[in-house]
């Protein structure tokens, strides 16, 4: 249904938005906007957008009281609209105005232990049930959930935000502005094992985890600390729901990667890359910066030039499918006739 404007049933007119975030108005500037919602389903009040030209066709019957769209779209727009060179960051940059992070409200719940030699700035916000451990550091502007977990060492950056029974188990350093999501698990051991005599040998984790400004981290993804050295997440990195990030990774800034990836131990990956949901990469190898590595892809080796690369096979019935399953293994036999065969007519 959209999302209804909070904190203010005043709203915003077009004008105000356009002069806030640099764009033109076309039409009515004092149409005012209480809300947001897509182009299919905004009613009166919201405002709506349109980035991708697959959904033009809902712009002509669109109910939204206000289009934020590109230049060429605006002739077509049946409603007051905002020109925009990026509509789709416009557009989240407004929406920011009605989803408004609540106030904080510094000092410590007195549910809560606090380590005697930890440290708490004054103007940060521990919430009911959180444990933080000795020698870590919780900085000015910070919010620690309900439920979470900060073990020893650790530290979390200015105006850093964890939502709800995040844990840092140890060794873990968020810079400022990181947003972490309920669930996630931060600087638990990585999955290190020597064979000796026929039996697994734990292989003592004794890195880190750090992690940049400004980034973000989903619900249940778990980013393991390093052997030695610490797994590294660069500037601006956005890590969706459920992410695996083994030991020893380093993610370069502003790359983002979506749900039920995962990135295997020593993998380094660049800056600006994409990675798809399910996709997974191979440890000790490399990816360039702005690699995009489509859904359900396997890297499976280091790749040196940016683009986009996928593996795997397209979806099709299952009768198809075994049916190619079973000439698949016939590909290498088939390979050889032909080479044969090429010889042969030489």
């Amino acid at each position: 249904m959209g999302t209804p404007a909070r904190g203010s049933n005043d709203g915003h007119t077009l004008g105000e938005l356009a002069e806030r975030f640099g764009v033109d108005v076309r039409g009515d500037a004092s149409t005012r906007i209480h809300g947001v919602a897509t182009l299919a389903r905004a009613a009166a009040g919201q405002l709506a957008f349109l980035a991708n030209p697959r959904y033009r066709s809902d712009l002509e019957r669109t109910g939204a009281e206000a289009v934020v769209l590109r230049e060429a779209d605006a002739e077509a727009c049946p409603v007051p609209c905002l020109v925009a060179r990026d509509p789709y960051a416009t557009f989240a940059r407004i929406a920011a105005l009605f989803d408004p992070t609540p106030a904080l409200q510094p000092g410590i719940h007195p549910s809560s232990v606090v380590a005697a030699d930890a440290t708490v700035d004054p103007g940060a916000e521990i919430g009911p049930f959180v444990s933080i451990g000795a020698r870590s550091v919780v900085h000015a502007g910070a919010y620690v959930g309900p439920g979470c977990v900060i073990g020893e060492d650790c530290v979390v950056g200015p105006e850093s935000r964890l939502v709800a029974r995040v844990t840092l188990v140890t060794r873990v350093r968020l810079g400022a502005r990181v947003l972490v999501h309920p669930g996630a698990v931060l600087g638990a051991d990585g999955f290190g094992l020597a064979m000796e005599q026929g039996r697994w040998l734990k292989v003592p984790q004794l890195g880190g985890v750090t992690v940049g400004d400004d980034c973000e981290i989903g619900a249940n993804t778990t980013i393991d600390r390093g052997a030695m050295d610490d797994t590294v997440l660069g500037e601006d990195v956005r890590l969706d729901n459920q992410i695996q990030i083994a030991h020893n990774v380093r993610i370069g800034a502003h790359t983002a990667m979506a749900g039920c990836s995962a990135v295997a131990g020593s993998a380094t990956i660049g800056r600006y890359c994409l990675i798809g949901g399910g996709a997974g990469v191979l440890g000790h190898l490399e990816l360039a910066d702005r690699v995009t590595i489509t859904s359900m892809s396997l890297v499976t080796h280091s790749i040196r030039e940016p683009g986009e690369y996928s593996s795997g096979t397209p979806i099709q019935d299952n009768r198809s499918w075994r049916r190619n399953a079973a000439r698949f293994k016939q590909l290498d036999t088939l390979a050889r006739r032909v080479k044969a065969a090429s010889k042969d007519t030489e």
